[in-house]
């Protein structure tokens, strides 16, 4: 089951942070869960809705939908609908829950990575081949892949002394930061 949800959060951290309270809240925090963020363009204003693909013995008990939390109509909003069918095809979405995220040490081999987690490949930007399985890669404790090709694919980008890291990084600097 894939549930699309959508409350018109503007940011990624909004975003998550919402992903993470309906699992919690409301789902229990189940083992399984994929949890993705993606980018809605259509409608007045550009913000990020969210995917949840279910665990086959996860069931999402409507008693335990708060509406402070899930505001009238968000299951069914053109976000919510557009952040499913991604998950759904696997054609679109930034992976922020999948099985083996919490286990993450700060620093493993891409192979580690890929024997521990839903993660299905690992590509570096700019480069033709997928690293070697002893490539070390280090997490920084954020690692976010995302749908590409119908596989969970985490974007790295080369790092010093030969390693490599996600390519999307905590706490980004925002634009224009320098010269407001």
């Amino acid at each position: 089951m894939i549930l699309g949800f959508d409350d018109g959060s503007r940011t990624v951290a909004g975003a998550e942070h919402l992903l993470h309270q309906v699992v919690e809240k409301v789902l229990g925090s189940p083992a399984g869960v994929v949890g993705c963020t993606h980018f809605v363009r259509s409608g007045e204003l550009p913000h990020v809705a969210c995917s949840l693909a279910l665990p086959g013995t996860a069931h999402l008990d409507p008693a335990r939908l708060d509406p402070a939390l899930l505001p009238e109509g968000v299951l069914t909003a053109e976000g919510a609908a557009l952040a499913a069918a991604e998950h759904a095809a696997r054609d679109g979405g930034r992976v922020v829950l999948f099985p083996g995220r919490d286990d993450l040490p700060g620093t493993l081999t891409v192979g580690d990575l890929l024997a521990r987690t839903a993660i299905d490949r690992v590509l570096v930007l700019a480069q033709p081949e997928p690293p070697a399985d002893d490539v070390v890669l280090v997490t920084n404790d954020h690692v976010r892949p995302v749908w590409r090709d119908g596989l969970m694919t985490l974007l790295a980008m080369p790092a010093p002394g030969g390693r490599i890291a996600p390519a999307e990084v905590p706490n980004p600097t925002p634009c224009c930061a320098d010269h407001v």
